[in-house]
Protein backbone atom coordinates (compact mmCIF):
# COMPACT_ATOMS: atom_id res chain seq x y z
CA UNK A 1 0.00 0.00 0.00
CA UNK A 2 1.91 3.18 -1.20
CA UNK A 3 1.86 6.10 1.67
CA UNK A 4 1.48 8.88 -0.34
CA UNK A 5 -2.11 7.27 -1.12
CA UNK A 6 -3.11 6.39 2.33
CA UNK A 7 -1.92 10.24 3.35
CA UNK A 8 -4.38 11.62 0.33
CA UNK A 9 -6.99 9.09 1.58
CA UNK A 10 -6.84 10.48 5.30
CA UNK A 11 -6.48 14.05 3.89
CA UNK A 12 -9.66 13.56 1.71
CA UNK A 13 -11.68 11.93 4.69
CA UNK A 14 -10.95 14.43 6.96
CA UNK A 15 -12.38 17.23 5.18
CA UNK A 16 -15.58 15.30 3.59
CA UNK A 17 -15.79 14.78 7.02
CA UNK A 18 -15.62 18.21 8.74
CA UNK A 19 -17.26 20.07 6.27
CA UNK A 20 -20.06 17.54 5.94
CA UNK A 21 -21.21 16.67 9.57
CA UNK A 22 -20.03 20.07 11.13
CA UNK A 23 -19.57 22.85 8.61
CA UNK A 24 -15.86 23.63 9.48
CA UNK A 25 -12.94 23.72 6.78
CA UNK A 26 -10.05 22.47 8.04
CA UNK A 27 -6.11 23.07 6.52
CA UNK A 28 -3.85 20.60 5.97
CA UNK A 29 -0.66 20.47 7.69
CA UNK A 30 2.50 18.02 6.42
CA UNK A 31 2.36 14.95 7.18
CA UNK A 32 5.08 13.26 9.37
CA UNK A 33 5.97 10.18 10.71
CA UNK A 34 5.89 9.24 14.35
CA UNK A 35 7.34 6.46 16.59
CA UNK A 36 5.16 3.72 17.91
CA UNK A 37 4.42 5.46 21.65
CA UNK A 38 4.01 9.05 22.16
CA UNK A 39 3.11 11.14 25.21
CA UNK A 40 -0.61 11.84 24.88
CA UNK A 41 -2.61 14.46 26.40
CA UNK A 42 -6.21 15.29 25.22
CA UNK A 43 -8.96 13.16 23.96
CA UNK A 44 -7.90 10.41 21.47
CA UNK A 45 -9.73 7.99 19.71
CA UNK A 46 -8.61 4.70 18.79
CA UNK A 47 -10.03 2.34 15.27
CA UNK A 48 -9.11 -0.82 14.30
CA UNK A 49 -8.43 -2.15 10.48
CA UNK A 50 -8.61 -6.07 9.88
CA UNK A 51 -8.19 -7.96 6.65
CA UNK A 52 -5.23 -8.73 4.36
CA UNK A 53 -4.17 -5.53 5.88
CA UNK A 54 -4.56 -4.96 9.87
CA UNK A 55 -3.50 -1.66 11.86
CA UNK A 56 -5.18 1.10 13.79
CA UNK A 57 -6.49 4.53 13.28
CA UNK A 58 -5.91 7.55 15.82
CA UNK A 59 -7.53 11.12 16.21
CA UNK A 60 -6.09 13.69 18.81
CA UNK A 61 -7.44 17.11 19.88
CA UNK A 62 -7.27 19.04 23.02
CA UNK A 63 -10.37 18.85 25.02
CA UNK A 64 -11.12 22.33 24.08
CA UNK A 65 -11.64 21.37 20.14
CA UNK A 66 -13.37 18.20 21.12
CA UNK A 67 -16.20 20.16 22.85
CA UNK A 68 -16.09 22.49 19.83
CA UNK A 69 -16.59 19.18 17.42
CA UNK A 70 -18.88 17.79 19.81
CA UNK A 71 -21.01 21.09 20.04
CA UNK A 72 -21.27 21.23 16.22
CA UNK A 73 -22.17 18.26 15.71
CA UNK A 74 -25.06 17.77 18.36
CA UNK A 75 -25.88 21.05 18.33
CA UNK A 76 -25.60 21.38 22.26
CA UNK A 77 -22.97 23.49 24.22
CA UNK A 78 -20.07 21.57 25.42
CA UNK A 79 -17.64 23.30 28.09
CA UNK A 80 -15.96 20.32 29.47
CA UNK A 81 -15.46 16.93 28.09
CA UNK A 82 -18.18 14.09 29.13
CA UNK A 83 -19.59 11.20 28.07
CA UNK A 84 -21.32 12.37 24.61
CA UNK A 85 -18.21 14.49 24.01
CA UNK A 86 -16.16 11.16 23.97
CA UNK A 87 -19.23 9.90 21.99
CA UNK A 88 -19.01 12.45 19.05
CA UNK A 89 -15.01 12.37 18.95
CA UNK A 90 -16.06 8.54 18.42
CA UNK A 91 -18.50 8.62 15.50
CA UNK A 92 -16.13 11.67 14.22
CA UNK A 93 -12.98 8.76 13.90
CA UNK A 94 -15.49 6.43 12.96
CA UNK A 95 -16.67 8.40 10.17
CA UNK A 96 -13.21 9.64 8.88
CA UNK A 97 -11.62 5.78 9.14
CA UNK A 98 -14.71 4.12 8.20
CA UNK A 99 -14.53 6.32 4.21
CA UNK A 100 -10.65 5.47 4.36
CA UNK A 101 -11.29 1.94 4.79
CA UNK A 102 -14.06 2.17 1.98
CA UNK A 103 -11.37 3.41 -0.48
CA UNK A 104 -8.83 1.58 1.01
CA UNK A 105 -10.72 -1.97 0.12
CA UNK A 106 -10.69 -0.91 -3.35
CA UNK A 107 -6.79 -1.52 -3.37
CA UNK A 108 -6.76 -4.28 -0.74
CA UNK A 109 -9.74 -6.01 -0.52
CA UNK A 110 -12.19 -6.30 2.46
CA UNK A 111 -11.55 -4.78 5.52
CA UNK A 112 -13.25 -4.72 8.85
CA UNK A 113 -13.43 -1.70 11.24
CA UNK A 114 -13.77 -1.74 15.31
CA UNK A 115 -15.75 0.00 17.36
CA UNK A 116 -14.02 2.52 18.42
CA UNK A 117 -12.62 3.14 21.71
CA UNK A 118 -12.07 6.98 23.32
CA UNK A 119 -9.63 8.19 25.83
CA UNK A 120 -9.53 11.63 27.42
CA UNK A 121 -6.67 12.80 30.01
CA UNK A 122 -2.84 13.93 31.12
CA UNK A 123 0.42 12.64 30.88
CA UNK A 124 -0.70 9.10 29.38
CA UNK A 125 0.95 7.15 26.75
CA UNK A 126 -1.01 5.15 23.66
CA UNK A 127 0.48 2.19 21.97
CA UNK A 128 -0.92 0.18 19.45
CA UNK A 129 0.72 -3.19 19.24
CA UNK A 130 2.44 -3.95 15.83
CA UNK A 131 2.45 -0.59 15.11
CA UNK A 132 5.98 1.02 14.81
CA UNK A 133 5.63 3.94 12.80
CA UNK A 134 2.42 6.35 12.93
CA UNK A 135 1.63 8.35 9.44
CA UNK A 136 0.65 11.43 10.96
CA UNK A 137 -1.74 13.93 8.95
CA UNK A 138 -2.48 17.34 11.21
CA UNK A 139 -5.48 19.37 10.11
CA UNK A 140 -6.12 22.37 11.38
CA UNK A 141 -9.41 24.52 12.08
CA UNK A 142 -8.62 28.37 13.28
CA UNK A 143 -6.53 28.10 16.53
CA UNK A 144 -7.72 24.12 17.21
CA UNK A 145 -5.46 21.21 15.70
CA UNK A 146 -6.28 17.93 15.79
CA UNK A 147 -3.84 14.84 14.36
CA UNK A 148 -5.25 11.97 12.45
CA UNK A 149 -3.20 8.74 12.95
CA UNK A 150 -2.84 5.76 11.07
CA UNK A 151 -0.48 2.66 10.96
CA UNK A 152 -0.96 -0.05 8.53
CA UNK A 153 0.60 -3.01 7.88
CA UNK A 154 0.14 -6.48 5.64
CA UNK A 155 -1.64 -9.41 7.99
CA UNK A 156 0.51 -12.39 8.11
CA UNK A 157 -2.32 -14.65 8.25
CA UNK A 158 -1.05 -18.86 8.82
CA UNK A 159 -2.99 -20.16 5.17
CA UNK A 160 -1.57 -23.66 6.21
CA UNK A 161 -3.88 -24.20 8.76
CA UNK A 162 -7.26 -25.62 8.14
CA UNK A 163 -9.93 -26.59 10.80
CA UNK A 164 -11.96 -29.68 9.75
Amino acid sequence: MDEDTVIKLVTNAAADVFSTMLGLSIETGEPFHQGATADAEGVIALIGLAGSWIGTGMLKCSPEFACKISSLMLMADYESVNDDVLDAIGEISNMIFGNVKTELEDLVGPLGLSIPTVLFGRNFSAKSLGCQMWTVVPVRYSLHQMEIKICTTPSHRCTSAQLP
